[in-house]
Parts: C-alpha cells; structure tokens; sequence
C-alpha cells in the first residue's frame, strides 16, 4: 500500500463539486483578515472611549434616544473592540472559534457605534468585515489549539490591567462634565469600584455616570467572562506519547534507528506522533506558540518518509498551526523541501567522534590529554557501563544526583535530550560516572564518592548519543572531559562504533568567520554570534566539542517561508528552556512526576562544564 494514497479505491474517481461551490482553499483566504479584524476592533473601542470621534449625521438621531441606551451602546462598543482585538489571531489562523465569535460580535458592534453616534465609517468597515467572513465561511475551518487552564489566570492578570487602564482613560474623557475636582486616588478608586459594578467616588453631569459606570462595568464583566470561560470550557490536552505510539516508534527504531543520532529523543513523553499510512515511519513533534516543531529526520524506512510528511502537514493545516523543523540532516532536509515545497536553512553542525579514529596521543589531544591525566592523578576513576547492568540503589543515587546538580530552575532540551533515566525502557542507554573516595578522616558526600556523570541514549545498535551531563561543584574542573574520553575508550568493549556529542550551532559560520581572508560580512556575523555567547552557548559549545576532533554533520532548520523564522526560533527557544511565557514558578501547578526523572544537560560551557545543545 502506498504512503501518498492510503485510503483512495484505485481504478475510480470521486465527483467533486465545482470551485465556486466548494467555497474558497484556506490558502486563498488573505493573511491580513487578522489585521482587518485588529483594525474593526480598534475603531470599536475609539468609538466608545473618545468623544470626539462620535460625531456624525446620526448625532441628531442619537440625542432622542434614553441615556441609558446611549451608555450600553458605549459599553458594549469598547467590549466588542476589545475581544475583536484578542480574536485578531485567531482569524490570522482560520480557527474556526474565532470566526464564529467574530461573526455574532461584528452586528453588536455595527449597531453599537451607530447609536453612540460614531461616525458611519466605523460601521462600514465593521460590517464590509463581516460580509467578507460570511462570504469566506469554508475557509475557516482550523481546529482549536491544545489549552491548559493557566490561561485561565494569565488572560485574568492580563485584561484585568488592560480593563484598569482603559477605566483610567474612561474616567478621565470627560474632564469638563466632571463634578469639582476628584484627586487622581478618587479616580483610581471610582475605577476599581465600577470594574466591580458599584458607584464611584467621581460625579458627573448631563447624564455621563450612566456611560462611565456603564463602560466600567462591561469591562469587569468581560474580565470575568472570558476568565470563568477559560477555566470551565472544556480542555483539549496537549499532544503526548501513548504506550502503543511508543512500542511503535521503538519496533521503528530497531530497524531504521542507526539512520540518525536523533531518532532515539523521538521517545520523549511530551511528543506527539503521527505515522505514515503504513506505519512504517512516523514524524515526532511538540506544539508551542502555534507552531508545530518536529526535531531530527522522520523515523523509520526512508521510502516511508513522504507520507509521514504529509500526516504532519495535514495536522499542521487541520489546526492552522506553522509547520517547522529543527535540526534535521541534509538528507531528512532534502526529503522535507522536495515533498512540502518548504525552505531550509543550515542551523548548525552535529559533532561525531568515530572510536576507531579517536586517540589521545598527537600535538591537537595535547590539552585534553593533559587535562586527563592531570585528574587521573588526583585519584579519580570512571567507570562506563549500560544502564541495565547498573544495581537499582546506584541508578537511583545517580538520579538524584543529576537533580541535584542542575544548574537551572527549568529543565532544558528538546531535540536532543530524553528527559529520564529508566532502567525498564532504556535499559541500553550509557552512563559514564566519575568518583572520588573521600580523604582519610572526610566525611562521604551526600552522594557517596560519585562527583559526576554523563547518560548517552541508543543510537542504533553500533552508536550512542550525549544526552545529559552534571557534576558536582566541588569536583575538579575537566569532569566532562575525563568522561567523554572515558566513554570514548570504553567503547570498544559494548561494542559502540560512534558517539555523537553535542550540537554546536552556526559552527561553520563562526569557523569561516576567523579564517584569514573573510569577507566582512561573515566577519560580522561571526561578532554577532560571539556576542550572544554571552547568554546562549554557540562560541563556547563549539570551541568544546572541537577538543575531540569530530567529523562535524550539518543540520538544518526547515521552515514555510521567511516571515515564520521568528516565531520558530521563539518556539525552538521555549522547547529547550531557554525562554519561558508562562507563569512564574512559584504559581505554576506541578504536572505529576515521571517515574525516575532526569533531566537535560544544562551546565554551563567552560572548561570543565558542558551544556546542552541550543
């Protein structure tokens, strides 16, 4: 059975209606349907914060009318702006939510700016925008995100101030129908009692409380809404790995996992997966910020491959999310751009030590030689072993280590970190330990004599893969070095024939960049990346993994055109820890515990300490 036509009776062909019937593809539908909306929105609110854009030939009209319903009107015109505005996104990205609140919102608004006497124009946009929603109905059938009720409390926090600086300019539109002269306290006060729905301190004339009290409320109202909204609707979670996606991603990699270094993180639990119609290869992928990432090439047989691709463009257009990878190899590289139309762009370089190649003698091993013995003498030793061949009590008080030791609040890693050790499932995963017996008469450690450590994965049968490092401060600089070179000569006796370390991005860029001869603008390229060395490893990462003298992979970044490459580079950011939107630590609630968790590699680079890839 084919991957392109699974499911398609062959020798038939369905009747299909015509174009005009079928409504307009998603991708005909303009990408500026989101600012329109964003514009809609904001003319809502002009029209009931600031008087002076309520001028029109309806004014007359609008004079005969109640002052009560002139105040609604004014209320219900700054809430339609302000959730026009927040569904601005959403209509960006087809969510088919978003234009159904946007279509029963678009005729309180027309109406709204009508009888508050704003000017006809409002209103012939907003309803030339709902005119163009209904037209495009089809068009926007984009599924809902995956949601946690955190949003709950972030939209609170967030259009609770939003309400409160917006009362702040309500209170103050109308100096001159304002009773006496209220203090800026009183102002405040009068804001947050009428967010709540009670009467203020400030007192107007010619029927203005009735607007201000009103448009104060409206804003409580809608904080509170929209908040019990988000944390009642019902949750659609995130994508993550079942135990039957799992055995077939592991059946996969038994046969096609030598293929690529990163096929084994595939296995991460906060992953989702979709498999070809054959199930014979599968693409793994986590979404963040609406972006939908996959890391390292496709699992399983390469002649799979496209049809794993197209589950997951598929997916990624069923939710309107942007499709993305991140450090896939030249050739999953290849296969992504020629099946998707997709471009690609070198993010970086893999850093591949051969055994049979790696010695420590010659002038270019000179430091780290040095640095080993040096160690070696200090009375430390390594011992390298498989997982499964270590005692439950050691593997535990290596795991407590490894927490212990980390240097960051947030666990880092995505692409190239597994997240545990687990003796059960990954029981042929390395792990490389440095000790050091205490002096005669010093008490042992917290953990025992053991003052670093390092876990590699599987990466096929014949190579293992870096995926976590720690030590303990107190040991001697050079940890990471003694370890990696210890597994190095240890791999011979388990039979590894390749070990990849880390991942150094821009490497090619910052090694061209310092050749005599460079052209300016690598030149100041080259600055730029030393310059962000400061806060993310690039300089340092490279300048490490150089030491062992590896054969360097080039990995890439594929993405759907130029204007996603900043989005993706802040979901690539998210994915591995290094930036967080949500909420701070102490409010965040904790997700249950993984049995026998372990974290990413996260130290620092320096000369005796190396983290994880970017």
């Amino acid at each position: 059975m084919s991957d392109r036509l699974d499911g398609e009776k062959s020798g038939t062909v369905a009747w299909r209606p015509p174009r005009w019937l079928r409504g307009p593809r998603p991708e005909k539908v303009p990408p500026l349907v989101g600012t329109a909306g964003a514009v809609v929105g904001l003319l809502n609110l002009a029209a009931g914060l600031f008087p002076r854009f309520r001028h029109s030939r309806l004014h007359a009209l609008a004079e005969v009318l109640p002052g009560t319903v002139s105040a609604l009107a004014a209320a219900s015109s700054i809430v339609v702006g302000i959730l026009l505005l927040m569904l601005a996104h959403g209509l960006k990205r087809r969510k088919r939510r978003a234009w159904v609140a946007a279509v029963a919102l678009l005729p309180v608004g027309i109406a709204a700016q009508l009888v508050y006497r704003h000017s006809v124009v409002g209103a012939a946009f907003s309803l030339a925008l709902l005119a163009f929603l209904v037209w495009h109905r089809r068009a926007f059938e984009a599924l809902p995100d995956p949601r946690s009720r955190v949003k709950a409390l972030l939209n609170f926090v967030a259009l609770g101030g939003i309400s409160f600086g917006l009362g702040l300019v309500i209170v103050n539109t109308h100096p001159h129908k304002i009773v006496g002269d209220p203090s800026v306290w009183e102002r405040i006060k009068h804001v947050l009692w009428g967010l709540f729905g009670f009467e203020g301190p400030v007192r107007y004339v010619n029927n203005v409380d009735y607007t201000v009290g009103y448009s104060l409320g409206a804003l409580g109202l809608l904080t509170v809404a929209t908040t019990a909204y988000l944390a009642f609707r019902p949750e659609h979670p995130a994508a993550r790995l079942t135990e039957e996606d799992e055995q077939r991603l592991r059946e996969l990699l038994a046969k096609h996992g030598g293929r690529d270094s990163l096929g084994y993180f595939a296995l991460r639990r906060d992953k989702g997966v979709v498999f070809s119609p054959t199930g014979k290869a599968a693409v793994c992928y986590r979404v963040i910020s609406g972006v939908m990432l996959a890391s390292g090439d496709p699992i399983g047989d390469v002649e799979a491959w496209p049809g794993a691709i197209e589950r997951f463009m598929e997916e990624a257009r069923a939710h309107s999310w942007t499709p993305a990878v991140t450090g896939c190899s030249e050739t999953g590289g290849q296969v992504w751009t020629r099946e998707t139309g997709m471009d690609a762009l070198e993010l970086g370089d893999e850093a591949i030590v051969d055994v049979a190649d790696f010695t420590l003698t010659g002038r270019s091993m000179r430091n780290v030689r040095q640095m080993v013995k040096r160690i070696e003498r200090n009375g430390y030793e390594t011992r390298v072993r498989r997982v499964r061949d270590l005692e439950p009590e050691e593997l535990a008080r290596i795991q407590k280590a490894a927490d212990a030791w980390r240097d960051t609040d947030t666990e880092r890693g995505f692409s190239m970190a597994l997240g545990r050790i687990d003796a059960d499932k990954d029981g042929d995963a390395v792990i490389a330990t440095a000790h050091l017996a205490p002096a005669e008469g010093e008490a042992p450690g917290p953990f025992g004599d053991l003052k670093a450590m390092q876990h590699y994965v599987p990466w096929g049968k014949d190579g293992i893969s870096l995926e976590l490092m720690r030590r303990d401060r107190s040991a001697d600089p050079g940890m990471n070095e003694l370890l990696i070179v210890a597994s190095l000569q240890a791999a011979p006796g388990l039979k590894i024939k390749q070990v990849s370390l880390n991942f150094a991005v821009f490497r090619s860029s910052l090694e061209r960049g310092e050749k005599l001869g460079a052209g300016p603008v690598i030149r100041i390229w080259r600055g730029m990346l030393i310059f962000l060395s400061r806060w993310y490893q690039i300089e340092s990462l490279y300048k490490f993994n150089d030491k062992f003298q590896p054969r360097w992979e080039p990995r890439f970044v594929v993405f759907r055109n130029s204007r996603d490459i900043p989005r993706i580079g802040l979901a690539a950011l998210q994915a591995e820890g290094y930036l967080e939107l949500g909420l701070p630590r102490a409010l965040r609630r904790k997700a249950p515990a993984e049995p026998q968790p372990c974290a990413h590699k996260d130290e620092p680079i320096t000369a005796d300490a190396v983290g994880t890839a970017a």
